[in-house]
């Protein structure tokens, strides 16, 4: 999934931190050299604090190295192609779009932890256990309220209104093929309009100039009026309904407001739950299994909204104030089973490129 850390330069910061070993002073673990050594491979935009880290690793005598793999697909695939010889113990970052992809791909070991009876039934989508839901995320549209109201317009209030000439150059998007929440935005699309209407809208919001990027940071941070402080020239966004509070922590003008909000239509809000998985073939068992544990620990569940702004997938877990106040859990999500999912996924999107990109 997506996820914000802070601005692009503090955000390519964190990405940069991610992929490195986590430090843990000497004082913390044993000074044997027995000490065991934990791969967590992830997407690039897994980010946990670092005290959280090392609570885990002082508590099981253990380090932990984070291994990122890039994108969410880009890092499932890599897991995929490597199951001869895994690249880490653990997998975190396989969402509901890929889900069957990784199932049956046979690179998952089951483990049901105890902690999932504090997990709602409708985020446990393999049965086996192969894969735990850890957080749940909202794809949706964002928008510039400041940028509307000086304009004089209303902002959308269906999907349909963005393919309206007043809406004309307004709309960033992201590209199915290359981006989690492009995907999820795209299904969101298939569900409400249908496998027969989808590619009329799409078509539509080709003639009315929608912009496409690679990836959530440049559509947010290159082209968004909210994220680009400025620079952008694109009042409306794919982006996540946890945004706006990420607007307001890390503002530099100090606003105590965000300055997006979210749109939520019909039809534009794809619900995305994120997996851990215990890798085959790992020789440390025992850990990865304290480990899937400890990420469905309060601990850890109340550690993900400022680190990768997703919502917990344990719903007791205590939220900061930022998030009560600004964030969103939408009722209208589009459902989509994973199994239809992963049977059309690679058709729906050539057939996007061919009438977005071709």
């Amino acid at each position: 999934m997506r996820r914000y850390s802070a601005p692009l330069l503090l955000l390519v910061c964190l990405l940069l931190v991610a992929c490195q070993p986590v430090t843990v002073p000497q004082t913390a673990l044993t000074t044997s050299e027995e000490v065991p050594t934990l791969i967590l491979a992830s997407h690039d935009s897994f980010n946990v604090s670092e005290e959280v880290l090392i609570q885990f690793e002082t508590e099981n005598n253990v380090k932990l190295e984070l291994l990122a793999l890039g994108d969410a697909g880009e890092a499932i695939n890599k897991m995929i192609l490597s199951k001869d010889a895994p690249l880490a113990d653990l997998f975190f970052g396989v969402d509901n779009t890929f889900l069957s992809r990784a199932l049956a791909a046979d690179i998952f070991e089951p483990y049901a932890s105890p902690l999932l009876e504090q997990i709602p039934d409708e985020l446990e989508l393999d049965a086996e256990h192969r894969l735990l839901p850890v957080d749940v995320g909202y794809v949706n549209l964002n928008a510039d309220a400041t940028y509307f109201a000086e304009h004089n317009l209303p902002l959308p209030q269906t999907l349909e209104d963005l393919t309206k000439p007043e809406y004309k150059s307004l709309l960033v998007v992201i590209n199915p093929a290359t981006s989690s929440p492009g995907l999820a935005f795209l299904l969101a699309t298939i569900g409400h309009f249908g496998e027969a209407g989808y590619l009329d809208f799409w078509q539509a919001l080709r003639d009315n100039d929608v912009l496409i990027t690679n990836g959530w940071s440049d559509a947010y941070y290159d082209n968004f009026t909210v994220g680009s402080a400025g620079s952008g020239d694109r009042p409306i966004v794919v982006s996540y309904t946890t945004s706006p509070p990420a607007d307001v922590l890390y503002a530099s003008d100090g606003r105590t407001e965000p300055a997006s909000v979210n749109l939520n239509l019909a039809g534009g809000v794809f619900r995305q739950i994120e997996f851990v998985g215990i890798v085959k073939g790992t020789q440390h068992t025992e850990l990865a299994q304290k480990w899937v544990d400890f990420m469905l620990s309060e601990t850890f569940q109340a550690d993900l909204p400022l680190q990768m702004f997703v919502y917990p997938a344990v719903p007791e877990t205590p939220l900061p104030e930022v998030f009560v106040d600004f964030a969103e859990q939408p009722t209208n999500a589009v459902a989509m089973d994973a199994a239809a999912i992963d049977a059309n996924r690679e058709i729906w999107i050539d057939a996007w490129t061919n009438v977005m990109l071709r």
